[in-house]
């Protein structure tokens, strides 16, 4: 069965676009098949995959509103080799027309429907608020991944994030929790990140990935190259940080 997972967190600036780009990358460079799909409007994901946003023939929003086979609408990505579900700012139109949709926190899930069983791992990277579209992504997953920068300002976001859980798996998707909490932008020299660094741990326990994601200049350059890290530098600290990741993610679901 494929492991679908929504990667998200409240807070924006926390790092979800460069850890669906990269670490949807490190999984392709380990053999795994693995679909990203952008659910924000910004199309960061869709840009940081080298895809011009502007010049789309389909998006996710044709699939989410136009009823088009998510089939027609999947881009492989070169060289990076995952599948991409595009969004650019047509997708905020979505926002807004799917309030009046019937079934509409399901949109998502019933377009994957039709590829259930075709990829090892789908990515939803969420816009940064609580919206129907970040709903159809909760809907969608079966587990979800959250990037946390370990500063001041980290646990407030991670219990509002707890809090929408709880409701969405009361309502629309029963038995949906964290899946895994990944530390982001990390540095071991800043006694703020240690200690929150250590908050985490202590909260979530075995939650939290061993795996952290450092701050390096690779890492953050290469989004303006439309590339993953592991295909701009792949030696780069970055790099190496996703690729851990990755082999992490796939002993906890036994996919190695």
């Amino acid at each position: 069965m494929t492991k679908i997972f929504a990667v998200t967190n409240q807070k924006g600036g926390v790092g979800k676009t460069t850890t669906c780009v990269n670490l949807a990358a490190s999984l392709v460079a380990t053999k795994r098949k693995v679909l990203l799909i952008d659910m924000d409007p910004q199309g960061h994901a869709t840009l940081g995959s080298g895809i011009d946003k502007q010049s789309l023939q389909y998006s996710v929003y044709d699939v989410l509103m136009e009823g088009l086979p998510i089939e027609q609408a999947l881009i492989k990505t070169d060289p990076a080799g995952y599948d991409l579900l595009a969004a650019n700012v047509d997708l905020a139109g979505a926002e807004v027309s799917l309030i009046n949709e019937p079934q509409r926190e399901r949109k998502l899930k019933q377009a994957l429907e039709n590829i259930d069983g075709c990829y090892d791992f789908i990515l939803i990277d969420c816009p940064p608020s609580l919206n129907l579209l970040t709903i159809n992504a909760l809907t969608a997953a079966r587990g979800v991944l959250v990037p946390v920068q370990c500063e001041f300002y980290a646990l407030e976001g991670l219990s509002s994030l707890l809090e929408t859980l709880r409701r969405v798996s009361s309502s629309v998707n029963p038995g949906l929790e964290i899946s895994g909490i990944i530390r982001t932008m990390y540095d071991p020299r800043n006694s703020l990140t240690r200690d929150v660094s250590k908050q985490l741990m202590e909260y979530f326990g075995r939650q939290v990935f061993v795996t952290v994601i450092p701050r390096n200049v690779r890492l953050a350059e290469a989004p303006s190259h439309g590339l993953p890290v592991f295909c701009y530098d792949a030696k780069s600290k970055g790099s190496q940080a996703y690729l851990a990741l990755a082999g992490e993610l796939m002993r906890r679901y036994s996919l190695d």
